[in-house]
C-alpha cells in the first residue's frame, strides 16, 4: 500500500508530475523513431542475415540500440557512439593534462567536456555509418537496393542524424525530466522485450509444454534471487572512517568531526562487462567474413571462443576482472585522495597521513574490486547458463567422457541449458536494475524534499519547521 501511495504522490506534485510526463513523452518519441527504416535497404534480406549473425557483435550492439539494428532503422547506431565518446574522453583525462584540469574546474569544466563529447559522438557516428554503408554494399545477399555513392551519403546522413537526435533526447531528459537520460534510453530499449519474453514463457508452459510447472517456478525464483543479489551488491560499499583534526581559524574552531569515505563494491558499474563482451563478440563477427571461413585453423580457433564454449567463459571472467581494475584505477586515485585528505587536516585513525594512507586505501580498493569483478562475472554467467549452458563436451581429452556421463536431465542442463529465451542477459539485467534504482532514488528525493514519504520505509517524512516534534 505504501508503494502505491508514494506512486500517487508523484502526480500530486505539479513540478514532479511535469518531469515524469515529460520523460515518458520523450521516451515515446524515441520508440516511435525506432520504427523508421534506413532508406535503400531490403529489410527482408537484412533480417535473414541478422538472424544468422545474432550471436556476434551485431546482437550485442542491438541490445543497447533497443532492437534498431535488427530493423536497421535510422536509430541503428543508438547511443553507443555517445557511450564510446564518453569512455574515450574519460580515459584521456588520465594522459591529457588539459582534460584533467577541466575535470577539476567544476561546472564550467564539465560543460566543456560535455561539448567535446558531443563533437566526438558526431565524428564517431559518421565513421561508423560510413563503415556500415560500405559493409552493407560488400555483402552478397542483395541487402542494398541501389549501391553507390548516393546510398553511402544517405546512410551517413540518416544514421548520424538519428544518433544526434537520440543524444539530444537524452540530454533533455537529464535536464528537464527524471533520471539520467542516456541510461533511460538504454533501459527503454531493453525492457521493450518484456512482452515477447512473457509470450515465450506462456508458449513453453501452456502451448508446447516444453517446460513443466517446476521449471517455470525455478526460473521465476532464480530471477527474483538474481535481482535481489544485484540490489544488495549495488548498494554495498566499504566505508573508510576519516577523522578531521580541530583547527583554529580566527576566533572559531573548525573541524573536529568524524566522517567516512565510501568505496562502492561495484565502482565500475556495467563498463567492465561492456568492454569484455565487446572484445569477445568480435571473433564471431569475423566468422562472417568469407576469407576467414576458408582458413581452417583460424575459423576453428574463433569457433572455440564463441558464446557457450568453455574458453569463452574463461576469457570472459578474466576480461571482466581485468577491466574492473582498469576502470577503477582511472576513476579513483588513492595518492590524490590521500593528498586531498591531508590538505584539509583529515586522517584515517591508526594510519599515518600521506603514503601510508594511500597504500591502505589501495589495499582496500584491491580487495573490493576483486569482489566486484567476481560479482559481475557470476551475474553474467547465470543467464548465459540458463540460455545455452556451457559446452564442456567440446573440451579436448575429457569431452567424450563428459558427453557420456552427463546424460541425466538435471546434468544435461549444464551442457545445453534450458533453451530459455531470456530477454535479460547479465549485462542488460544489470543495466535495468541499476537504472531503475537510480531513477527511483531521484523520484524519492523529490518527494522527500516536498515533505512526502518515499518508496522505501527508511525514507520517512521530512517534518516542517512548525512541527511539534
Amino acid at each position: 500500500m505504501k508503494f502505491f501511495e508514494a506512486f500517487a504522490n508523484i502526480f500530486r506534485v505539479p513540478d514532479l508530475r511535469k518531469r515524469v510526463l515529460f520523460t515518458l513523452a520523450l521516451l515515446a518519441v524515441y520508440r516511435l523513431g525506432g520504427h523508421i527504416p534506413t532508406p535503400g535497404i531490403n529489410l527482408q534480406r537484412w533480417e535473414e542475415f541478422f538472424n544468422t549473425a545474432s550471436g556476434s557483435i551485431f546482437g550485442f550492439f542491438d541490445m543497447f540500440a533497443g532492437g534498431n539494428i535488427r530493423r536497421l532503422t535510422v536509430f541503428a547506431l543508438g547511443i553507443m557512439p555517445y557511450i564510446t565518446a564518453s569512455i574515450i574522453l574519460q580515459l584521456l583525462t588520465v594522459v591529457v593534462p588539459t582534460l584533467e584540469k577541466l575535470q577539476k574546474e567544476g561546472e564550467l569544466g564539465r560543460r566543456k567536456i560535455t561539448q567535446w563529447t558531443r563533437y566526438l559522438t558526431i565524428i564517431l557516428s559518421i565513421v561508423q555509418s560510413f563503415g556500415i554503408a560500405q559493409g552493407l554494399m560488400s555483402m552478397q545477399q542483395g541487402i542494398v537496393i541501389n549501391p553507390g555513392f548516393g546510398f553511402v551519403m544517405l546512410t551517413i546522413i540518416s544514421l548520424t542524424t538519428g544518433t544526434a537526435f537520440i543524444m539530444w533526447l537524452g540530454e533533455q531528459i537529464s535536464d528537464r525530466g527524471i533520471g539520467n537520460g542516456m541510461s533511460l534510453i538504454i533501459f527503454t530499449g531493453i525492457v521493450v522485450g518484456l512482452p515477447n519474453a512473457i509470450n515465450n514463457i506462456y508458449q513453453n508452459v501452456f502451448v508446447t509444454h516444453e517446460w513443466s510447472a517446476i521449471t517455470l517456478l525455478v526460473i521465476m525464483v532464480l530471477m527474483i534471487v538474481v535481482v535481489a543479489f544485484i540490489v544488495l551488491v549495488e548498494r554495498g560499499e566499504r566505508r573508510i572512517p576519516v577523522q578531521y583534526a580541530k583547527r583554529v581559524v580566527g576566533r572559531k574552531v573548525m573541524g573536529g568531526q568524524s566522517t567516512h569515505m565510501p568505496l562502492k563494491v561495484n565502482a565500475g558499474g556495467v563498463i567492465p562487462v561492456i568492454f569484455a563482451s565487446s572484445i569477445l563478440a568480435f571473433p564471431l563477427t569475423l566468422l562472417q567474413v568469407p576469407w576467414v571461413k576458408n582458413i581452417a585453423w583460424l575459423s576453428a580457433t574463433l569457433r572455440a571462443i564463441q558464446h557457450g564454449e568453455p574458453l569463452y567463459y574463461l576469457l570472459f571472467i578474466a576480461g571482466i576482472i581485468f577491466f574492473c581494475f582498469f576502470y577503477v584505477s582511472i576513476i579513483f586515485n588513492p595518492n590524490e585522495a590521500a593528498d586531498n585528505m591531508r590538505k584539509y587536516g583529515g586522517f584515517i585513525p591508526g594510519i599515518r597521513p600521506g603514503r601510508n594512507t594511500a597504500d591502505y586505501m589501495n589495499a582496500i580498493l584491491t580487495k573490493i574490486t576483486v569482489v566486484g569483478g567476481i560479482y559481475l562475472a557470476i551475474l553474467c554467467l547465470i543467464p548465459d547458463l540458463m540460455i545455452s549452458g556451457i559446452k564442456l563436451q567440446h573440451l579436448p581429452f575429457i569431452g567424450n567422457w563428459v558427453d557420456t556421463t552427463f546424460t541425466a536431465a538435471h546434468l544435461r542442463f549444464l551442457l545445453e541449458g534450458l533453451n530459455v529465451q531470456f530477454y535479460f542477459g547479465g549485462t542488460s539485467l544489470l543495466i535495468v536494475v541499476g537504472v531503475a534504482m537510480d531513477t527511483i532514488n531521484q523520484v524519492e528525493a523529490q518527494l522527500i524534499m516536498r515533505h512526502y514519504e518515499g518508496f522505501t520505509p527508511r525514507s520517512g517524512r521530512i517534518r516542517g519547521r512548525r512541527s511539534s516534534f
